[in-house]
């Protein structure tokens, strides 16, 4: 991909792998779009890097991104890159009965649901342009569940499934599928968390959004560190092996959910 020349919307682009897309991609010389739920972000993302331009808008409500494509397609009809990354995970006991209907459905309206309404909804667009794509952010856990992220782990490898599809029904035309696949990440993200993830397990930011714009460039079709290689051929060899390893925290997290 040429990304001097391109226009580029990302969403959840106020924190974590987002804002380091931000970061990256201005320096590549990309026009940079973003969107959050959270104004106050925004105004210290748009402070953080006076080029940017934000909308509040929340991915995980249909309208709003309706109004978001009218208002972006219309500013910067030039726009050819969208990358789905917003994102919500946490730690869930599927037997905790204290969560409602609505709160248990957070992550597939935010993680599944809005990268496939994105998608949906500016992909005419992208259509019209010479050279376009779309980058959805799926995990290393769509190979691995964690047990500890039941929804999470069920939306990301939703992402993986729907964007090989998605990569294949669009193979005609010129638009370029790629899929970034994160490991664990040092990010917002877990903040919230009773059970803090292990520092040395994760990944900097940085260093993931610097191999995966090395690899954008050269058009590989999944975006990923050296690591999610080695899960993705561990899933494949030993998967229970990987499945147990991840549930050893679980209990860990429902001994601390219990104590909150």
């Amino acid at each position: 991909m040429d990304l001097k020349n391109s226009t580029i919307l990302i969403t959840g682009g106020t924190r974590g792998i987002g804002l380091e897309l931000v970061k990256q991609l201005s320096e590549q010389g990309s026009e940079i779009i973003i969107t959050g739920r959270n104004l106050e972000a925004l105004y210290e993302t748009k402070k953080q890097f006076p080029n940017v331009h934000t909308f509040q808008s929340d991915v995980s409500n249909p309208k709003e991104i309706e109004i978001l494509y009218k208002d972006v397609t219309e500013l910067f009809p030039e726009l050819n890159i969208i990358i789905n990354n917003a994102g919500l995970m946490r730690l869930i006991d599927v037997q905790d009965t204290t969560l409602d209907l609505e709160n248990i459905n957070q992550e597939i309206a935010t993680n599944l649901s809005g990268t496939v309404q994105m998608v949906h909804q500016f992909l005419p667009h992208l259509k019209k342009q010479k050279s376009s794509a779309i980058v959805n952010v799926s995990s290393a856990i769509a190979f691995m569940s964690y047990s500890s992220a039941p929804i999470y782990s069920a939306t990301k490898a939703g992402i993986h499934a729907y964007t090989q599809a998605l990569r294949l029904q669009l193979e005609d035309t010129s638009v370029k599928v790629f899929e970034l696949i994160p490991p664990g990440v040092n990010t917002n993200l877990q903040n919230d968390w009773v059970m803090q993830p292990n520092p040395s397990m994760m990944m900097d930011a940085d260093k993931l959004v610097s191999t995966v714009i090395k690899q954008l460039l050269k058009d590989k079709k999944e975006l990923k560190p050296f690591l999610v290689g080695v899960i993705q051929t561990a899933s494949r060899l030993i998967p229970n092996t990987l499945l147990k390893f991840g549930h050893r925290e679980f209990k860990r997290f429902k001994e601390l959910n219990v104590r909150k």
